[in-house]
């Protein structure tokens, strides 16, 4: 197998996980079943209002009804999703259930692949016979010597199922990773996924041993180093995820294809996936609509009423051009498409 260069630093032997392909397209969908894990991982990257927490979200999006799952995947045109906590198996009944609610609703060919650091085969075997199509196997450090003590080997026979490897690379942990490679192409695993060491909100303290790379990253030195030479001696299909390809490529990609499937008239699409959007402020807001209206002759498509926040939308190229002749506060608004609508940038008009 040849090794090749990909987007944002990214290298891979042989052929990416179907799961991998779908990220890089941007068109998986992120169900994150559960908080809950048992692991206790010094490196998990989970945020902390998910971390611990028996909470689901799809995106960004809190989920408190399963049309909520539905709206999200729509709103994306996902592809297939990629259920995470967490550990789903932790609350193997929920997750279960959603990968067979997500393959009646769309059909066999939604990929689902899943992620998960207990290796137990009849756990393994209730989310195959509900349709799983891939699943990502991330055992704690400890386990990356000792993969021949698991099911590993048995859960890999499980007809139609694809079963992977995903670790972080840590670079004080060369000689236990090797191992792992080594003796995953041993047992028959499918494919091995390694992970650029982060910093993260909540793994910060518990990173004390390892630096950042550079200013421009949360990498951990040395552990991009390790992976190329994991990549080199492996004889298993392997991808080196990096940092700067999560969000260089797969999150940019994700917020375009959001974009460009829930943007409105009267927004603006960036080359990154933000929507720029005008903002009008003021105490009646239906009284501001009738002005643009009736003063300016702004069609109704081009705004959008927000009574109970005192705004309203305006596309940004219409408010820029009469923001200066009007009474109220108006400013440009730069956001993510996603379902928080997280503002990265605001531009006062006058």
């Amino acid at each position: 197998m040849r090794t090749r260069k990909l987007e944002g630093g990214s290298l891979a032997k042989g052929e990416l996980a179907d799961g991998c392909v779908l990220c890089t397209r941007g068109s998986k969908m992120v169900l994150f079943v559960t908080g809950l894990c048992g692991t206790g991982c010094p490196y998990c990257p989970v945020s902390p209002e998910k971390k611990g927490n028996d909470v689901i979200y799809a995106n960004e999006l809190r989920v408190t009804e399963l049309d909520d799952v539905f709206a999200e995947a729509e709103a994306m045109d996902a592809e297939g999703t990629g259920i995470t906590g967490g550990d789903p198996l932790v609350t193997l009944g929920r997750t279960a259930d959603f990968i067979r609610m997500l393959k009646e609703r769309y059909g066999k060919e939604h990929h689902i692949h899943l992620y998960t650091s207990t290796m137990d085969l009849q756990k393994t075997k209730i989310l195959a016979d509900a349709g799983l199509d891939e699943i990502r196997f991330h055992p704690p450090a400890e386990m990356w010597s000792r993969l021949p003590e698991t099911e590993l080997k048995e859960i890999i026979k499980l007809y139609g199922l694809s079963v992977g490897l995903e670790v972080p690379v840590l670079p004080d942990h060369a000689d236990d990773l090797m191992k792992l490679v080594r003796d995953a192409g041993a047992i028959g695993v499918h494919f091995i996924n390694l992970n650029e060491l982060e910093f993260s909100e909540s793994n910060w303290d518990m990173m004390s041993s390892y630096t950042i790379k550079d200013d421009v990253s949360a990498a951990v030195t040395g552990s991009r180093e390790l992976a190329q030479e994991l990549v080199r001696i492996s004889d298993v299909p392997i991808h080196f995820c990096s940092s700067s390809f999560k969000d260089s490529v797969q999150l940019r990609r994700r917020l375009i294809r959001r974009a460009e499937h829930t943007a409105r008239n009267m927004d603006v699409v960036t080359d990154d996936g933000t929507i720029i959007v005008g903002i009008l402020y003021a105490d009646d807001v239906l009284r501001a609509a009738d002005l643009l209206k009736d003063t300016y002759g702004v069609p109704e498509d081009l705004m959008c009423l927000c009574p109970g926040d005192n705004r309203m939308e305006v596309a940004p190229w219409v408010l820029e051009e009469i923001a200066g002749e009007l009474p109220f506060k108006c400013c440009i608004s730069e956001r993510y498409p996603t379902s928080d609508g997280l503002e990265v940038e605001r531009t006062p008009l006058n």
